[in-house]
């Protein structure tokens, strides 16, 4: 079953529920998939990287959102973006955590030789490639950051 059509599931179920924000972060989620299938010269199926790329940049616009609203005291306007976020990485590949992560970026150093900050894009280039779903990019480049220096 591909991932348009569990999202589709879940639309249903939300519905039957009447669970607003569920449902409005479903279809959130099928509409960008839809779209980046449809693209112009995207073929037809998409890939599990991409999709993978597309829900870590909703997770992203909503995290991004609900802090500005946080920032500017609307708690209002951050908590379905946040409920949001929270749906769409049930769709998203297991993340690292922090001690996997570090230990994975260990490894990447290691095999990249790097030893100094200067080389930080050395190895922010493969780890981006290898850990892509698992971790954000922000905490690879947190932690690339504090291993080097």
């Amino acid at each position: 079953m591909s991932l348009i059509d569990t999202i589709t599931d879940e639309i249903k179920k939300a519905m039957l529920a009447k669970d607003k924000v569920r449902l409005e972060a479903l279809r959130a989620i099928k509409k960008e998939l839809l779209e980046a299938k449809t693209a112009k010269g995207a073929g037809d199926e998409l890939t599990d990287a991409t999709t993978t790329a597309i829900l870590q940049k909703m997770v992203k616009q909503r995290r991004d959102s609900a802090e500005i609203y946080t920032a500017q005291k609307r708690d209002d306007l951050a908590e379905p973006e946040i409920a949001q976020m929270e749906v769409i990485r049930e769709f998203l590949p297991a993340q690292l955590s922090p001690i996997e992560l570090e230990a994975a970026v260990k490894r990447i150093i290691e095999e990249v030789g790097a030893s100094s900050l200067k080389e930080m894009g050395k190895v922010m280039g493969i780890a981006s490639k290898q850990l892509a779903g698992k971790a954000e990019g922000k905490d690879i480049s947190e932690t690339v950051k504090r291993l080097l220096a």
